[in-house]
């Protein structure tokens, strides 16, 4: 008779994984062993990665935010070598949010390298439809990799962090660093618009995630020993964030603001999902189609695009005109004559306003003369 758990216990484990906690925490509070719950993990890994590639496609998502997450399996610097040990080290998982639904685009677990970043961009690129602006951090090999994957008309901006600077012996920045120049934006390709870049919501869906992720965190032994277990636990993980989570801004998961599902998926709902779900290849890129423009703007005709208004230029005040706030003119002070001195000389020092008789209006003019 093969050993299964019961539908009831499955739940229990997959609640308690959700929740951040570790195998083992999770084994003394379901009474499951932990290789078990290792193979319950590994299955629904597989499960939300087939998922997303069948639901998170043909996105139409207009402001995207990218970042790193550090992490590590086995070791925090491996000493042997890749083909020795492949996947042992240092684990960067690169993920794609959208900044107006907080959907999580694309997750990447590798190297903080260039390949691991055009890998990452490359998937990204295969699940939009429309030409999105991308706000990244100050990491080099985001230039490259994005300038392949959607090319030089894409709207990119770097905003980049400086945490080095003069630091006194009894300060200590570790979690807050210095912010004279802090934070620089600069644009890398096309137009974008400065104002919108930022990495605030990605950097804050980090901190979920850390919460979320036990392996993630940071300054703890809860870390993967196996680079697949790693990338199942960031799957399952990202999956029940898109579709369980609900953002208290947004008041409905970022699956709901995107447009996938129009309900808050349940944890059954969901473990059923990633039970029964078929392998799905990631999609294929399409054409992308120009976003609308918030501003003003033009539409070119055979569907070009637009020509907007962008900041910069001789035309910049004159496009910020604006009408200035009707000004009350100030009261006119009555005109004072100077007064006549008797030597015929002329006092400018000394004046008074010049008496004038009461004008009174006759009632009856005619009687008078």
């Amino acid at each position: 008779m093969a050993n299964v758990l019961s539908d009831e216990k499955r739940l229990r484990v997959f609640a308690a994984l959700v929740d951040g906690n570790s195998e083992r925490a999770v084994s003394r509070m379901t009474d499951v062993h932990t290789r078990t719950i290792r193979k319950l993990v590994l299955a629904l890994g597989e499960g939300a990665v087939s998922l997303h590639n069948r639901l998170a496609r043909d996105l139409r998502c207009s402001l995207i935010q990218c970042d790193e997450v550090w992490s590590y399996v086995g070791k925090k610097q491996a000493r042997v070598t890749a083909e020795d040990a492949p996947g042992i080290g240092e684990a960067y998982t690169f993920v794609a949010l959208d900044a107006s639904s907080r959907f999580v685009i694309s997750w990447f677990v590798g190297k903080r390298d260039e390949q691991s970043a055009r890998a990452f961009m490359t998937d990204v690129r295969a699940r939009l439809v429309v030409m999105p602006m991308v706000a990244t951090d100050g990491f080099a090999p985001y230039v490259t990799a994005i300038g392949a994957s959607f090319g030089p008309g894409v709207d990119y901006a770097q905003m980049s962090k400086n945490y080095s600077g003069k630091r006194r012996r009894d300060d200590d920045h570790r979690y807050e660093p210095p912010r004279e120049p802090f934070i620089t934006k600069k644009p890398v390709f096309g137009a974008p618009d400065m104002a919108k870049t930022s990495t605030a919501y990605i950097e804050r869906q980090n901190a979920t995630m850390r919460h979320v992720i036990g392996r993630m965190r940071r300054l703890c032994y809860a870390f993967s020993k196996r680079p697949e277990n790693h990338r199942a636990a960031i799957a399952l993980s990202y999956v029940y964030y898109n579709f369980c989570h609900v953002v208290s801004s947004l008041r409905v998961t970022p699956a709901m603001a995107v447009g996938i599902t129009d309900h808050v998926w349940s944890l059954e709902e969901l473990l059923g999902a990633l039970l029964d779900a078929a392998p799905t290849d990631r999609p294929e890129k399409k054409p992308l189609a120009p976003r609308v423009p918030e501003g003003p703007a033009r539409e070119l005709p055979n569907g070009r695009g637009f020509l907007r208004v962008v900041d910069g230029g001789k035309g910049t005040a004159q496009r910020h005109h604006f009408e200035p706030p009707p000004v009350t003119p100030a009261p006119v002070a009555a005109r004072v004559e100077p007064v006549a001195d008797p030597t015929g000389q002329l006092d400018l020092l000394s004046w008074r306003p010049k008496p004038r008789p009461p004008i009174q209006m006759s009632l009856f003019p005619d009687l008078e003369k």
